[in-house]
């Protein structure tokens, strides 16, 4: 085993940036009213949301990152307000046109990418991952975090107009590497002997195997198997992407994830979250 690595992906960003760009210009006029998974967002609400991401990341001041710090312990209220927010600009965006929406878009992904590309990735974010950790973390880790929003919502508006999904090796296993450090954060409350460890695989060519081990204090990730872990838990990555969004209630997942050993350790896999949800 070996400890987690830093996630690089600033360098995908154009990329898929390109892919969504791509999908919007051939929409037709009814596709940007169809319903996303996201309900009640349309395809267009979603690109909206988006587009209002850039924005509030191009746009920093510092009492942000008071505001934030000071509300980091309250994810329910955290989430609440961000949930406000969103509401307020997908509605304000619903006067702007499909045709300026992706105007805006590329634009402002531009912006974005020369922005990240320019953060020191071992220095503190100016926000919180709060469904990792209560505290401010490294710039590589937000921009991963920012990675999986931008894929995660580019799936939900391929999915309402049946287009193909970006889950091939090059964008899901970055995702996958993002979402599973929410585990440690999502653990810290169970309580186990030090050098208790659990093994989480997730198949398929975007997949890997992580390992969970309680040191005196809380739960540390690794990459790997440990051959004396008390709980196996294996998922196939399509499940664990949708598991993790809450795109998948636990009933049907539970048909596709296997627990042996210790199975209430195990099952705590299903409250994991990487989200702000």
């Amino acid at each position: 085993m070996k400890p987690v690595e830093l996630i690089q992906v600033v360098d995908l960003f154009p990329a898929l940036s390109k892919e969504l760009i791509s999908v919007l210009k051939s929409l037709k006029s009814s596709n940007w009213e169809q319903l996303t998974i996201c309900s009640p967002w349309s395809v267009k609400d979603v690109a909206a949301h988006l587009l209002g991401g850039n924005f509030g990341r191009l746009w920093y001041h510092p009492a942000e990152k008071i505001k934030l710090e000071n509300q980091n312990q309250n994810f329910d209220q955290l989430v609440k307000i961000i949930n406000q927010n969103n509401e307020l600009w997908v509605k304000a965006a619903k006067r702007i046109s499909p045709e300026l929406l992706i105007e805006l878009l590329q634009l402002t992904d531009q912006y974005l990418y020369v922005y990240f590309k320019k953060l020191n990735p071992y220095e503190t974010a100016g926000i919180t991952v709060a469904w990792a950790s209560n505290h401010l973390p490294p710039n590589w880790l937000d921009i991963a975090r920012e990675f999986t929003e931008k894929w995660l919502h580019q799936q939900h508006i391929r999915e309402a107009v049946d287009l193909p999904l970006l889950t091939d090796k090059k964008w899901l296993t970055p995702v996958l590497d993002t979402f599973m450090l929410a585990l440690p954060f999502s653990y810290r409350f169970v309580e186990r002997e030090v050098g208790t460890s659990i093994s989480i695989q997730i198949t398929g060519e975007a997949g890997k195997t992580w390992t969970l081990v309680r040191d005196q204090f809380d739960w540390q990730l690794f990459i790997g198997h440990d051959t004396q872990a008390v709980t196996s838990i294996q998922l196939d990555q399509n499940t664990a992407w949708r598991l993790f969004t809450k795109a998948v209630s636990k009933e049907n997942a539970s048909k596709s994830i296997k627990i042996s050993g210790d199975i209430e350790l195990g099952e705590k896999i299903f409250q994991v979250v990487s989200i702000m949800a």
